[in-house]
């Protein structure tokens, strides 16, 4: 097509819409459009290969192979040059097809005399649907045109696609958004939610693919374009933080980028409509965004498919709201989401599931503290789920069913009623102390961090708040809080604990917790960079301003303060040192101060573990931080889903070090507890009650299942079956722990 002219472009896109708007079946269509494309290109062959599942392509029209190949050749992700263009998302453009690498021949397409191959996968914003080929005898490389013709082809084809154009019989044609489907994600917080899809962004629908005339469309596209940067200038002169100006300035970017704009105006050029020109440069960005592993460029690409988004929204006019109402249990599925807008949501919600994510999100963080089942990393969810859409959550398993069919709606159901009929269980013992078979007394209490948590306090049986995050009130707003504000909360805090103890965490930032008026930090590795009371110390502004706010908040009562991720003890001693000066400086204004302080510290390196027996002496108490410590013990990042399942809380050197912390502060006389997803976990709460634990924080829902096994369990004969496992040279103490308790009944 190199010495053909954009007009006919335009044309074989018009005559693909005309394929489109006539009254046609599927199968008819795809027969037609590999006839018009072959025709248009000059080659002998063009066919379209569909996904019939996630790892199958299906020939399913063509225009030069062997008619009786049809819904007959299949072929793996990967396999042949299709399932090479297929697996990588990047076009193949070969002159001698047989020689390139991957070529698998077919014998039962007759394709044996095309030597030329140009393969294009036929993808919509990220998601594969399939294949399209043209094939030649000429032993040639197709020219730039050509391939950008073939690209125009494909983006059409998905359009229709998505608009139930090709719907016929067999797997490769059914109807999408129509099929129950399994997504495998993974576990951010657990519980079961049956509901209906709600999706945070809903999807522009684009049915106007091609346009007869450029100059209109150009017109389109230029003032969709300017009334984009006018929004982002408008947006840009209000912020006043220089973190949000740095996001805005890169928008702005984009928003002014020649090369993005003149790319979008030969789309035009070449028979596209606006819209379409828009979604096909913002389908090649998602492309290039899986492919991309380096984080500032995901960013960045990030940004320019968020653009896209704001830009058809204007062309369109489908605004984000649009006008529906919330369905009954409505799930919440999202690309991502922050904290902020999650919590605006708030308690409607039955469950979440997200793209993207993290287990350590701020996502994550509300979801747990809402007590809703979160899935995190779902592949595919936004692009195959619809408003109002029948799904499942597993959170427990990290699974999600879209469309359920019958067989899985009753065995999910049959879980969500064990559960239930579990809960009313635990709620007998509700008020029943935590006292083991062999007598010993074990303090459960819960982690918190919004107002939110507390009504389970009383309804979990909780005896206090272990751990109160005092991060979420930073990071859900767009500017620093004021001390009073902060002081209002922490005494509705105390308030609605009712006399039971609440131990606050002072600011744990950095990491993955970064506040959205804060500068980040390029660090290589920010799980062991500046974060929690590296940033107090150094910044001890916000430190100060915290300390004086829960002083105030206390007004008499008693008041428990930890600080987070204490490496070592003159760390603890200069925190410590803050406290003192906010005490005194409350005194001097006549405040009243708290009737009892204690000052305590997290316990999540190593390093802590072998502070002076000082340390021991002098912190008032210790809480195990079992998330950090554990991802820091094995060197094993709780954030990446290839290690964090290798090693097991229950591995017996670990367990061995967390009885030595145990004996150490025993020793001192210094109060511990363990905090983290682990202490509410039945096994693992058990053996840690069995190696001298005594009090465990955990997310309220857990610690009824906690309570009930500690309750009918010896921990004097799971201490033993503990030695016995580390005395045999066993990596875990699990197998010997679970036949234990088979045993045991």
């Amino acid at each position: 097509m190199s010495d053909r002219t954009e007009s006919e472009s335009r044309k074989l896109l018009g005559r693909l819409r005309d394929t489109m708007a006539e009254e046609a079946a599927g199968q008819a269509r795809l027969d037609k459009i590999t006839h018009l494309t072959a025709d248009s290109m000059g080659t002998e062959v063009c066919s379209i290969y569909l996904f019939r599942d996630e790892d199958t392509l299906e020939l399913c029209a063509t225009e030069g192979l062997k008619s009786e190949a049809v819904h007959q050749t299949r072929m793996r992700l990967g396999e042949g040059l299709v399932g090479r263009v297929a697996r990588s998302g990047k076009i193949v453009n070969a002159a001698d097809a047989p020689s390139a690498r991957g070529f698998r021949y077919m014998p039962e397409t007759g394709e044996e005399i095309y030597s030329s191959f140009l393969g294009v996968p036929i993808q919509r914003l990220g998601e594969k649907l399939g294949v399209l080929v043209v094939q030649s005898k000429q032993a040639r490389e197709f020219t730039a045109d050509e391939v950008y013709a073939l690209e125009v082809v494909a983006m059409v084809l998905a359009e229709m696609a998505e608009l139930g154009a090709f719907v016929g019989e067999g797997a490769a044609l059914k109807a999408r958004h129509t099929q129950p489907v399994l997504i495998r994600g993974t576990q951010g917080q657990e519980g079961a939610a049956e509901g209906h899809v709600w999706l945070h962004e809903p999807r522009v629908v684009v049915t106007n693919l091609v346009a007869d005339d450029p100059e209109k469309e150009m017109e389109r596209l230029h003032k969709a374009v300017e009334s984009l940067r006018v929004s982002v200038d408008g947006i840009l002169a209000n912020a006043s933080d220089p973190e949000q100006v740095q996001v805005l300035e890169a928008y702005r970017m984009f928003a002014n980028s020649k090369g993005w704009l003149k790319r979008m105006e030969e789309d035009i050029e070449r028979g596209l409509s606006a819209e379409s020109a828009v979604e096909k440069e913002q389908s090649n960005a998602r492309a290039r965004m899986s492919q991309v592993t380096d984080a500032y460029l995901r960013e960045r690409l990030q940004d320019l498919d968020d653009l896209s988004n704001r830009l058809l929204r204007i062309l369109t006019g489908q605004g984000a709201e649009t006008g529906a109402d919330l369905p009954a249990n409505p799930v919440l599925v999202a690309r991502n989401i922050g904290p902020g807008e999650l919590l605006e949501y708030g308690r409607s919600l039955k469950g979440v599931v997200l793209e993207e994510g993290s287990v350590g999100s701020h996502a994550a963080i509300v979801a747990r503290a809402l007590a809703i089942p979160l899935v995190i990393h779902a592949g595919r969810i936004t692009t195959e789920a619809l408003n109002g859409d029948h799904i499942m959550v597993d959170g427990d398993q990290g699974l999600v069913h879209l469309r359920p069919d019958d067989s899985v709606v009753s065995a999910f159901r049959d879980k969500m009623a064990m559960q239930a009929e579990a809960l009313e269980r635990y709620a007998s013992i509700r008020e029943t102390p935590c006292v083991s078979a062999c007598g010993a007394r074990i303090g459960l209490h819960m982690n918190a961090g919004l107002m939110a948590d507390l009504p389970s306090l009383s309804n979990s049986g909780a005896e206090g708040v272990g751990l109160f995050r005092t991060e979420l009130q930073f990071l859900v707003r767009n500017q620093m809080p004021r001390r009073m504000e902060l002081a209002a909360l922490y005494a509705r805090v105390l308030d609605a604990a009712g006399g039971r103890q609440v131990i606050f965490r002072t600011l744990d930032i950095g990491s993955d917790k970064v506040l959205p008026y804060m500068k980040p930090n390029d660090e290589p590795n920010p799980a062991l960079g500046w974060r929690a009371i590296r940033v107090g110390l150094d910044k001890p502004g916000v430190l100060r301003m915290q300390l004086q706010a829960l002083l105030r908040a206390a007004n008499g009562r008693s008041l428990t303060v930890m600080f987070p991720f204490v490496a070592q003890l003159d760390e603890f001693r200069a925190a410590r040192a803050e406290m003192d000066k906010a005490i005194a400086r409350e005194e001097r204004l006549g405040h009243v101060l708290p009737e009892r302080i204690e000052v305590g510290t997290m316990l999540e390196t190593p390093s802590l573990a072998y502070a002076p027996d000082g340390f021991f002496r002098e912190v008032d108490f210790v809480s195990i931080g079992g998330n950090d410590l554990k991802q820091f013990f094995f060197a094993a990042d709780r954030e990446n889903e290839r290690v964090r399942r290798r090693y097991d809380t229950l591995n017996t050197s670990f367990l061995t070090f967390i009885e030595r912390i145990v004996q150490r502060c025993e020793a001192a006389g210094t109060p511990l507890s363990f905090c983290g997803e682990d202490a509410g976990r039945p096994i693992e709460a058990l053996c840690l009650a069995a190696i001298g634990l005594r009090s465990l924080s955990m997310r309220a829902p857990s610690i009824g299942p906690v309570k009930h096994l500690l309750l009918r369990s010896n921990l004097d004969e799971v201490r033993k079956v503990i030695l016995d496992a580390r005395d045999s040279d066993a990596q875990s103490v699990r197998p010997a722990v679970m036949e234990y308790l088979r045993g045991a009944g």
